[in-house]
């Protein structure tokens, strides 16, 4: 890589970190791990950078990264143990109260893991990411109507496993 290469590189990286981070976060589950998988996928950038730099968006080249990266992760856990979680704490009566944010957090976290890899990168993807379903489709390298069908059974999935999350949209 040249000069010019290097410092175009290092530019995007720092202005896109944050938000590719949030998504390695979204979809690990764990800082530790996020911070893993984002330096191995800007890694894989770094390798295809002269190439990608002109391109209209590096950042889809580096979600497909992720994603492919992760569900790697998953397969070669497998057959790994599984990791046992605490219950999150009791929802609080009091809506001012700072525990009720954490205790739904919490709440959704532990959802999230109960999430196929599938379906927790399609969630992600759509509503984290805000991408439209085409996009989606192609990261995940599946149809639309899949994409489509997972968030929706997905979504039901959630609302059965997190019914606080429905409390909370009502409420607010």
């Amino acid at each position: 890589m040249d000069g010019e290469a290097e410092r175009e590189f290092r530019d995007y990286v720092a202005a896109r970190q944050a938000a590719l981070f949030r998504a390695a976060l979204l979809l690990t589950g764990h800082r530790e791990d996020a911070e893993d998988l984002l330096q191995t996928a800007l890694a894989k950038l770094a390798g295809r950078w002269t190439r990608l730099r002109r391109s209209d968006s590096p950042d889809a080249y580096v979600r497909k990264i992720l994603y492919h990266q992760q569900v790697s992760v998953w397969r070669r856990m497998r057959y790994r143990r599984e990791i046992a979680y605490a219950e999150p704490p009791e929802r609080a009566d009091d809506a001012g109260d700072p525990a009720v944010d954490t205790a739904l957090r919490l709440s959704l976290a532990q959802a999230l893991r109960g999430l196929t890899p599938k379906q927790r990168a399609v969630i992600v993807l759509r509503f984290y990411e805000d991408l439209p379903e085409a996009e989606v489709a192609t990261i995940l390298s599946c149809s639309v109507g899949t994409v489509r069908s997972q968030t929706h059974r997905t979504l039901a999935r959630l609302r059965v496993s997190c019914p606080e999350l429905s409390l909370t949209r009502e409420t607010t």
